[in-house]
């Protein structure tokens, strides 16, 4: 019997590039492509219709197409063509040039195969079997994404993520100012050179509700100093006013580095944290019920209703499980602190949740890789996910409060003081 010498892959592939539906989504894709990039050259010719040469004519208008190229997609590649605009008058400053943005002029894959290839990266795969795997994920045309291509775009992360470290918060002339922090110290499941490596993330709101990556680098576990050099290295740069309030997890050495760098700003201890720290100290059989008393605790409408539900479960558990009332018994005040602040903004002050919802995936794809990775690439590859992210966070409920909170205006049970005496 003759043997079968087809790689697997080459199989694969050839029956991606013979899949009549991947076919017609192709050209489905093509065809909205190009009504959209019409439809935004329409809109920008319409917009400077009152421009008119001497003569009358309109001196803004389409000039054809620009040369057709293919653009990497999740559905392969995709040609795509680009429309000229041609403005007919003025020259220099004065000149009308059309740039879309949809379709940038040197736009060669989607977005979306961006994230992909540091997902890709992070997951094990070595620059060497790129081609393979985007191939059986792309098809045959994704030789524009070789093994070369991967390294240079690892290089230019890696200028990128540099820059960004070093980047100044004043650069404009005033201080950047962030109202809330989220920390948090992600250990990663990645092979490194150095052990016990931990990236540290610092998360920042602004005063009209936007979410900020501040800081992300490695320390030794979450130790104090490693807060400390990050905390010191960001107001050097221009952070120097501190935040109205952090929320991280209670274990952190975060909090000791924050008293010493920024000590006006107060403490929110994270619930998911603190229930999983306190449910680990008693039994499981009654864990569920332990649970929906401490949930009792933080969605209580009032400061009062949450310490009475507070002294609730002390006295319940205090005397056969020392250990967990004593876990929560030490952060009373910081676990109660987000009473002080807009009840719109609780559901963002109890948790750690922009921090833990972003890299909860990091630390999935990282679980199963074998490969000993450097520390730098792990931060480049984390910080090029990072910013995939950014772009998909929620804006703060009520960020019309927040620049009254920057005024150090303290609510009551969520509610402003002026809003209570009227």
């Amino acid at each position: 019997m003759a043997q079968n010498n087809v790689h697997p892959l080459e199989s694969h592939v050839s029956r991606i590039v013979n899949d009549p539906l991947t076919e017609i989504l192709r050209s489905k894709a093509r065809e909205m492509i190009a009504l959209a990039v019409e439809i935004e050259a329409q809109s920008f010719v319409e917009a400077f219709m009152h421009l008119r040469l001497e003569d009358g004519r309109q001196r803004v208008v389409r000039n054809g197409y620009l040369p057709e190229r293919e653009v990497m997609t999740g559905i392969g590649s995709v040609p795509v063509q680009g429309v000229r605009v041609r403005d007919r008058g003025a020259r220099g400053t004065d000149l009308v040039e059309f740039h879309s943005s949809i379709l940038p002029p040197y736009l060669r894959k989607s977005k979306s195969i961006e994230a992909l290839l540091p997902w890709l990266y992070l997951k094990g795969i070595s620059t060497g079997d790129f081609q393979e795997a985007l191939q059986a994920l792309l098809g045959p045309n994704a030789a524009g994404l070789s093994a070369s291509t991967i390294s240079r775009l690892k290089t230019i992360w890696e200028q990128e993520y540099d820059e960004w470290r070093r980047r100044r918060f004043d650069a404009l002339g005033e201080g950047k100012e962030y109202v809330y922090w989220w920390v948090d110290g992600i250990h990663c499941c990645v092979r490194s050179e150095e052990e016990k490596q931990c990236l540290l993330f610092v998360i920042g709101a602004t005063k009209n509700g936007k979410k900020e990556l501040i800081a992300v680098v490695d320390g030794y576990r979450e130790s104090a100093a490693s807060w400390r050099e990050l905390l010191l290295d960001v107001k050097e740069r221009g952070l120097v006013a501190p935040p109205k309030l952090a929320v991280g997890d209670g274990a952190l050495g975060f909090w000791k580095a924050l008293y010493e760098v920024y000590g006006e700003t107060r403490q929110q201890r994270c619930w998911v944290h603190k229930t999983v720290n306190v449910l680990d100290k008693l039994p499981k059989s009654l864990q569920k019920k332990a649970k929906a008393h401490l949930h009792e605790i933080w969605m209580a409408p009032t400061k009062e209703a949450a310490l009475k539900a507070f002294a609730f479960f002390l006295k319940t558990y205090a005397a056969k499980y020392p250990k967990a009332t004593e876990c929560l018994e030490k952060d009373r005040e910081e676990l109660l602190a987000f009473y002080d602040f807009p009840a719109e903004h609780w559901m963002h002050l109890r948790t750690t949740n922009p921090i833990e919802s972003t890299f909860a995936t990091v630390r999935l794809r990282t679980a199963k890789t074998r490969n000993c990775v450097s520390r730098t690439t792990i931060l480049t590859m984390v910080f090029k996910l990072c910013q995939s992210a950014e772009k998909k966070w929620r804006a703060l409920n009520g960020y019309e409060h927040l620049p009254e909170v920057y005024n150090n205006i303290i609510y009551i049970d969520g509610i402003h003081p002026e809003r209570i005496a009227a």
